[in-house]
């Protein structure tokens, strides 16, 4: 069944337990499917959490807090900020890890059995030590949930008293390619630093980036300085033999070298763990990456982990935990592994459009593919491969448009064919010509041992090639393979899979793992993503097994000239003759506002208008969990967790307000000063009496909500209406003109198609707007005009009521004449700052126009009276609307 009605589309709200994917009542192999821990996990985890994580350490809460409540301010590449926030799912997984080793007190595999939501027993669980299994659909962000666990870890050995956990660290990975991966976050401890994993120095009494020392070891490159703080990342291969050999190009056989070496089997030989690993180290923390292949107690890969574990055992230690990774642990037989603490399957991930949406053909597009009677694999599947190359096409081309390059991926039977379809699509189609990647693997996705012949260059430009390829220095666009290329490889700019092979339970390939290749986005979450997936009819019966894990297989038209199912682009539309008369031209204001920090001291905290706060006394406080929350959110704040502690350190709390002062009012400094003032301020004005700073009742009411709430929203007014200021004439800087605007994707949806725009297409925030455009079109009496999309990069900077400066996009623009141009808000229900933002129009039409000879005319259309009246010309809609804005100006 898919998810639930109510299932929230957002990735970053709050999953309840109640409302996640189950399988159908009526699906026989539900039990397969379904973790027999996790519901009952889901519940206890979600109490714990509203509990505010209470019984956890003082170090687990912190960090708890800095990641899941406090704001994180990042900057992408081009230096826009934005808000950075973990999505739910590794919320949950990191919580979940947490909760049952700090709270539920998990240590073996006996104490995984209270949380089975059906009859289990010890025999399902090969481990004597501490095993999780999550599983997370692909592009969920396994390797976020990774570095996570790892900083919890290694902050609670280093503060808490007597912790098992470990600061020495194992990651394993099935092959080289995702060791490449790993390396490229973990090498130089980067992602550490670039994501927000570890608090400023200072919170919470503690000095955690200073505190965060570690040395990351790769494969045998190891230089062991310390018995701690140690980050070992290395393919399996390397820790049951020691004498193992990196794969290279210079190999005889280099089919490890190329795709990376598969996992090993029981028939292998073993050999115990490097020196270093076994002997010199008394703590270790494992995690393993594509870890469904730890199936079986036999293979090596399980042996290997137990040697650790057993070292460590004969010390009189143990392994601290194993936690595992991947979007399908199954084994060899299709049943979930029962270690299984966190489901995020890949049907909850569609839905929240974390990864890409699968589309098949529908019925009427696969009937015109025909299978030829034909020995030649090019003949027989030729309609399979055009439909193929007809969808890469349309997707090339609108993606293109924004500067990404979309890749066909073609998976065959054998090598023969390789070489057959390679060399068709680079003859049939110039846009393949010399752009065809071309991979030799075997059944199992390692490189055969025919290519051992070529040359070494060959070699490793091939492997350069592949993980390339999504870069536009890449000339490939079509990658043929034998069959979906072994885990790691991960591009994200896959937008065709064309399957012309079978798939069998011999090949123990899922579904998941071949559509897994082409999952990865290119584009944030706000933008709707297809991946086009067509195959021989058994092929298309092989991903369409999927279902059965509730993911929703989208049908659509597939090989003709409709437009591509990846999005949207929206675009200037070149083939107008006339795009320079349909151009409008915008000025550029330097800005209005500035903020000057210096005034920040003239704050008189003695004149704040506030109403005293009356001093709640002991009794009165039947909570005696004290949390400090935001005021916009309302979420817990990271800060403070005062709970059963005695003494209160006050300057944690007024530090608390300062960050949250500092956030709210969007300031880059001033803390010392904001600081002082607040601690002023609630010293000797916030109570109806002088108070102690010291006293623990103080620290008590300033935790209550009406009280934080009062404090930062008196501060966070008082700053922005002193220190803010108003240039009172600015200048034109620059000059934006529309015909210039960037293309951008957006999702599918209603549009009009314009004879009066510079654009192809215009959409809009409402279905008001779009009839308002579409109306607009329609007259005579205008040359053009423009819904302003963010890409024109056209807003005018604002004052709200809350005195915050923030940037405000009028809706359209319309030229009447070269000198004459109408700046256009549509409103149907208006807020209490569309008269802020209208007045401030007003404003910048006066400003723009005394510096330059075309006139811009502001004007306000209220929906209602659109609706009731709809003018027949823009000078009617003129007439009639020329005084509205008059009438909001007059409700501020």
């Amino acid at each position: 069944m898919p998810v639930p009605d109510n299932f929230p589309l957002s990735p970053f709200e709050e999953l309840s337990p109640d409302g996640r994917w189950i399988p159908d009542s009526d699906n026989q192999e539900a039990y397969r499917l379904i973790p027999p821990l996790v519901d009952k996990i889901r519940h206890e985890v979600k109490n714990w959490r509203e509990n505010n994580y209470e019984g956890a350490t003082e170090t687990s809460k912190a960090l708890l807090n800095y990641w899941f409540e406090q704001e994180h301010l990042m900057y992408d590449s081009e230096g826009i900020a934005y808000n950075f926030q973990y999505y739910f799912a590794q919320r949950e997984a990191v919580e979940t890890v947490i909760y049952l080793y700090e709270i539920a007190g998990v240590r073996n595999k006996h104490d995984l059995l209270q949380f089975a939501s059906y009859e289990l027993t010890e025999k399902f669980f090969d481990e004597s030590w501490i095993r999780f299994v999550i599983k997370m659909g692909t592009g969920s962000g396994k390797t976020k949930v990774i570095s996570l666990i790892l900083v919890w870890s290694y902050f609670n050995k280093l503060y808490e008293d007597n912790s098992e956990l470990s600061r020495n660290f194992l990651i394993i990975t099935p092959n080289i390619i995702v060791l490449d991966r790993i390396l490229s976050d973990f090498d130089g401890l980067d992602i550490f630093f670039k994501d927000p994993l570890l608090p400023e120095n200072g919170d919470y009494n503690h000095n955690w980036r200073e505190d965060f020392q570690l040395n990351v070891h790769v494969q045998d490159n190891v230089h062991l300085t310390s018995k701690t703080g140690n980050i070992f990342i290395t393919n399996v291969h390397r820790i049951y033999d020691s004498n193992h050999k990196e794969p290279s190009y210079d190999d005889e056989d280099t089919s490890n070298y190329f795709l990376g070496e598969k996992a090993l089997d029981e028939k292998e030989s073993h050999v115990d763990l490097g020196d270093i690993i076994r002997n010199k180290l008394d703590e270790m923390f494992i995690l393993n990456d594509e870890a469904h292949h730890i199936h079986d107690k036999k293979l090596k890969w399980y042996e290997a982990i137990q040697d650790v574990h057993n070292n460590l055992v004969q010390k009189g230690k143990s392994l601290s935990m194993q936690v595992d990774f991947t979007a399908t642990p199954k084994d060899k037989n299709g049943n979930i592994f029962p270690q299984t603490i966190v489901d995020y399957p890949l049907v909850e991930a569609i839905t929240q459009n974390i990864v890409k949406q699968p589309i098949l053909p529908d019925k009427a597009s696969r009937n015109n593919m025909k299978e030829v009677n034909s020995s030649k694999i090019e003949e027989r599947y030729e309609d399979h491969l055009h439909v193929g190359y007809l969808e890469w096409k349309k997707s090339y081309e609108e993606n293109e448009k924004i500067g990404k390059k979309a890749v066909m991926f073609v998976m065959v039977e054998d090598t023969k064919k390789c070489d057959a379809v390679g060399k068709y699509l680079e003859n049939r189609y110039p846009e393949f010509r010399n752009a065809v990647l071309v991979i030799h693997t075997k059944a199992d996705g390692s490189l055969s041992e025919s290519t051992s012949k070529k040359n070494q260059d060959e070699l490793k430009l091939l492997r350069d090639a592949s993980n390339n390829i999504d870069s536009w220095d890449s000339p490939y666009k079509v990658i043929v393979s034998v069959l979906v290329l072994k885990e790691g490889w991960d591009v994200k700019n896959v937008t065709t899979i064309v399957g012309l092979r079978t798939f069998t339970s011999k090949a123990k390939i899922l579904p998941e793992q071949t559509l897994g290749r082409g999952l990865r986005k290119m584009y944030s979450i706000d933008t709707k993503e297809k991946l086009s997936v067509i195959g021989t009819d058994a092929f298309m019966e092989f991903v369409e097994s999927i279902k059965k894990e509730g993911v929703q297989l989208e049908e659509g038209s597939m090989g003709g000239t409709t437009s591509s199912s990846q999005g949207m682009v929206i675009e200037v539309d070149d083939n107008k003759e006339n795009l320079d008369e349909l151009d409008i031209k915008i000025p550029v204001l330097s800005s209005m506002f500035y903020k000057r920090y210096d005034l920040l001291e003239s704050i008189d905290v003695s004149k704040l208008n506030h109403e005293k706060i009356l001093l709640k006394t002991e009794d009165e406080f039947t909570n005696k969990k004290i949390a400090f929350k935001h005021v916009i959110t309302d979420e817990t704040d990271h800060v403070i967790q005062l709970e059963g502690k005695e003494n209160i350190d006050y300057r944690n709390v007024i530090k608390f307000f300062t960050e949250s002062i500092i956030a709210e009012s969007n300031l880059s400094s001033g803390s010392n000063t904001i600081y002082k003032k607040l601690k002023e301020f609630i010293k000797y004005y916030l109570f109806d009496k002088e108070v102690s700073l010291e006293d623990k009742l103080v620290i008590k009411n300033l935790s209550l909500n009406e009280n934080t709430k009062t404090i930062i929203e008196i501060f966070v007014d008082e700053i922005n209406k002193i220190i803010t200021q108003i240039e009172p004439h600015p200048i034109i800087k620059d000059t934006i003109h529309v015909k210039d605007m960037n293309p951008f994707i957006t999702r599918q949806q209603g549009y009009l198609i314009p004879h009066k725009s510079v654009f192809n297409k215009i959409v809009g925030d409402s279905d008001f707007e779009l009839e308002f455009a579409e109306l607009l079109d329609s007259y005579d009496d205008i040359i053009s005009f423009a819904k302003n999309y963010l890409s024109i990069t056209f807003y005018v900077d604002y004052q709200n009521i809350n005195h915050e400066v923030k940037k405000y996009y009028p809706d359209f623009l319309v030229k009447t004449s070269e000198n004459k141009i109408y700046v256009i808000e549509t409103k149907g229900l208006a807020d209490l700052n569309v008269p802020l933002k209208y007045e401030r129009l007003v404003n910048w039409c006066e400003q723009v126009n005394q510096q330059q000879e075309c006139t811009y005319i502001p004007l306000y259309i209220e929906q209602n009276k659109y609706e009731k009246y709809r003018p027949s010309s823009f000078e009617e809609l003129v007439n009639l609307f020329k005084t509205e804005g008059d009438k909001l100006l007059n409700n501020i």
